[in-house]
C-alpha cells in the first residue's frame, strides 16, 4: 500500500466523519470549547504545584496554592464530566445517521452492484462502521485532542522554566509523534486494511452458507462448507495476527522512544540543579511535567493506534458510500406519466454490457400496444430478461429511448416508473415478514379488506386462511415457510394490490407441480386482463394464448407475430423451439 492510498484513507474517513460532526455545529463547537477548559486546567496543575512545593520550601503559607490546585481540579474534572455527556449527544445520532443513510444508498444502488457483492460482507461493513465513528468520535475529541494541547501546554511552560529544556522536550515529542505516525500510516495500517477486508469476507461467506442451508442439506454439504469457512478464517486468522504484531512492535518501540525522552529532559534539569540555576521548587515542576508530558505522549501512542483501527474499520463504509448509485431522472424536474400509461415503444435502442466486446441491442425498435400480451421467447441469453429489465430501468440504454404512453421513460423517476409496472419472477422473494406486509409491499397504505380482496383474486385466500395466524403469518426469510406455488400466488396478489397498467411475468409456473401451476396459471390469466404484459417463456406452452410473440435470437428480434403465424413459418426458429420442447414432453 503506497503512501499516498495510506494517508488518502485516513484523509478520506476524517472527511467523512467531519461532514457528519458539522451537522451539530454548536454541539461540536461545545465539546471543542470543554476539552479546552479541561485541558487549560490540566496544564496549570504543574506550575502550582511547583509553587506550592516552593512554597513549602520557602517556609511560605501553601493553602493559596493548595485551594488553587483543588479549584482547578474541580475544573478539570467538572469540563470532562459534561464533554463525555455531550460527546454521546453528538455519537449516537451520527451513528444513527450514518448507518441510515448507509442503508438507503445500499438500497438504490444498480441491479449489477448487488450481483457481485455479499449481502453478509455488507452488512458487515456498515455496522463495523457505524461503531468505527463511536471510536473515531472518542478518540479525536476526548483523547487525542486534549492530549495534545497538554502537551503543547507543557512544553511551552518547561520552555519557561528553562529554553534548553524545553526544546529538548519539543523535539523529543516531535520525533515521537512523527515515529508514531509513520509506523501506524505505512506499517500497521496496511496491515489492518487487508485484515478488515478478510473479516468482511468470513462475513459474506457464513451469510451465503446460512441462508443456502436448505441446498447444503439436500446435498449433504455440511462438511464441504465447514472446510471452506475453514480456508476463510485460516486467512482471516492470519492477515489479524500480523496486524495484531505490527501493533505490539509499534507500540514497544514508541515505549522506548519515551525512555530517551524522559531521560533527557529529566537529565538536562538535574543538570541545572547542579549548576544551581533550578531550585527544589523547579525541580519537582519538571518531574511532575515529565509525568505528565510522558503520559500524555504515551496516551497520544495509544491514541494514534486507536484512530487508526478505527479509520480501518470505516474504509469500506466510506467507499460503500462512494458507491454510484442508480441514476433517477437524466434531466430535471422529473416528467410525471400519465395515471394508465401501457403504451410501450422501443426507438432505435442500442445496449451493451459493461465490458462486452459488441452491443447485445443494436438500433432496436418495437411497439407494444396498450393492453397487448405479448410473448418473450428465445434461447437462453438472447436478451428477453435484459428487454424487460431496460423498461424498468434496472439497466439503462447506450443509446435511443424507451417511451411509455408517449413519455421517455428516461425523463420520469425510477419511482414514478416502477409503480407503473408490477412484476411477478419466476422465484418470488419474500421478507420475513407477516403475508399481509408482503403482499401490501406493493401498495403502502393498503388497508387489510383490500389486502384480502388482492389475495382471493390470486387465488390465495384459501390456504392463507388455513395457516395458524391467517395474514399475521410470518412467511420465514425469503418465504421459505410457504411452498413454490404459495410464494408465486403471494407475489401475484401484490401485482394485483399495486394495480399496475403493465406487468411483467417472468414464467411464473415453470418450477411448478402440475397442480400448483393450473391455480397460478388460473390467477396469471386474471391478473392480465387489461394489462399491457409482458411474459418472459420459458416452456412454450404458456404463450400460446399470447396476442403477439417477439423471438429473440442473440440481441436481435427475429420474429414477430402471434402464435399460429409463427408456428406456420416452417423454418422458423420459433417452430424449432417449439417443435423441440413438445418432442421432449
Amino acid at each position: 500500500m503506497s503512501r499516498i492510498t495510506a494517508s488518502g484513507a485516513f484523509a478520506r474517513v476524517l472527511t467523512f466523519a467531519l461532514r457528519l460532526w458539522l451537522r451539530r455545529r454548536g454541539l461540536l463547537a461545545a465539546i471543542l470549547l470543554l476539552v479546552l477548559t479541561s485541558t487549560a486546567a490540566d496544564v496549570a496543575i504543574p506550575v502550582v504545584t511547583g509553587r506550592l512545593v516552593a512554597a513549602v520550601s520557602e517556609t511560605a503559607s501553601p493553602w493559596g496554592a493548595f485551594g488553587l490546585l483543588l479549584g482547578l481540579g474541580v475544573v478539570s474534572i467538572a469540563a470532562k464530566i459534561l464533554s463525555y455527556f455531550s460527546i454521546i449527544a453528538l455519537t449516537i445520532p451520527t451513528m444513527r445517521v450514518a448507518e441510515a443513510e448507509a442503508f438507503a444508498h445500499v438500497q438504490r444502488l444498480p441491479a449489477d452492484w448487488h450481483a457481485n457483492a455479499f449481502a453478509g460482507s455488507t452488512v458487515r461493513q456498515i455496522t463495523r462502521g457505524t461503531w468505527a465513528l463511536d471510536d473515531m468520535a472518542d478518540v479525536l475529541l476526548l483523547a487525542l485532542l486534549p492530549s495534545t494541547l497538554v502537551l503543547l501546554g507543557t512544553i511551552g511552560t518547561l520552555t519557561a522554566f528553562q529554553w534548553q529544556v524545553g526544546l529538548v522536550a519539543a523535539l523529543g515529542a516531535a520525533l515521537f509523534l512523527t515515529l508514531s505516525l509513520l509506523l501506524t500510516l505505512f506499517w500497521v495500517a496496511p496491515a489492518a486494511r487487508l485484515s478488515n477486508a478478510q473479516d468482511s469476507r468470513v462475513s459474506g461467506a457464513l451469510a451465503d452458507a446460512i441462508t443456502s442451508n436448505a441446498v447444503v442439506r439436500a446435498h449433504a454439504g455440511e462438511v464441504r462448507e465447514d472446510d471452506r469457512l475453514g480456508r476463510v478464517l485460516s486467512k482471516w486468522a492470519h492477515r489479524t495476527r500480523r496486524t495484531w504484531r505490527r501493533g505490539t512492535w509499534s507500540g514497544l518501540t514508541q515505549d522506548l522512544s519515551l525512555w530517551v525522552l524522559r531521560a533527557a529532559v529529566l537529565g538536562g534539569a538535574l543538570l541545572a540543579f547542579v549548576r544551581g540555576l533550578a531550585g527544589a521548587g523547579e525541580i519537582a515542576y519538571v518531574v511532575s511535567a515529565l509525568g505528565m508530558l510522558d503520559g500524555y505522549l504515551r496516551q497520544i501512542g495509544n491514541h494514534v493506534r486507536q484512530l487508526q483501527k478505527s479509520v480501518n474499520d470505516a474504509e469500506e463504509l466510506v467507499d460503500l458510500m462512494s458507491a454510484v448509485a442508480e441514476r433517477d431522472v437524466a434531466r430535471l424536474p422529473a416528467t410525471v406519466l400519465p395515471a394508465r400509461a401501457a403504451t410501450l415503444a422501443f426507438n432505435h435502442v442500442d445496449y451493451g454490457y459493461a465490458g462486452a466486446q459488441s452491443p447485445l441491442f443494436s438500433n432496436l425498435n418495437v411497439h407494444i400496444p396498450a393492453g397487448q400480451k405479448v410473448g418473450l421467447v428465445g434461447r437462453s441469453g438472447s436478451g428477453k430478461t435484459t428487454f424487460v429489465k431496460l423498461i424498468q430501468r434496472i439497466h439503462e440504454l447506450t443509446d435511443g429511448s424507451i417511451t411509455l404512453g408517449s413519455t421517455d421513460i428516461a425523463q420520469v423517476s425510477l419511482s414514478e416508473l416502477r409503480r407503473h409496472i408490477a412484476l411477478v419472477p419466476q422465484e418470488p422473494v419474500l421478507f420475513h415478514r407477516s403475508l399481509a406486509e408482503n403482499i401490501a409491499y406493493a401498495r403502502p397504505g393498503a388497508t387489510l379488506d383490500e389486502v384480502r380482496e388482492a389475495a382471493e383474486r390470486a387465488g390465495a385466500g384459501d390456504f392463507i386462511a388455513r395457516l395458524p395466524k391467517g395474514y399475521g403469518t410470518a412467511v420465514g426469510e425469503r418465504g421459505v415457510k410457504l411452498s413454490g406455488g404459495e410464494r408465486q400466488r403471494v407475489a401475484i396478489a401484490r401485482a394485483f394490490l399495486s394495480d399496475a397498467p403493465v406487468l411483467v411475468m417472468d414464467e411464473a409456473t415453470s418450477s411448478l407441480d402440475s397442480e400448483a401451476e393450473a391455480k397460478v396459471a388460473e390467477a396469471a390469466e386474471r391478473l392480465m386482463e387489461g394489462r399491457t404484459t409482458l411474459v418472459i417463456a420459458h416452456r412454450l406452452a404458456t404463450v400460446e394464448r399470447m396476442d403477439r410473440i417477439l423471438v429473440f435470437d442473440r440481441g436481435r428480434i427475429v420474429e414477430d407475430g402471434t402464435p399460429a403465424e409463427l408456428m406456420e413459418r416452417e423454418d422458423g426458429l420459433y417452430r424449432a423451439l417449439r417443435q423441440r420442447q413438445m418432442l421432449a414432453a
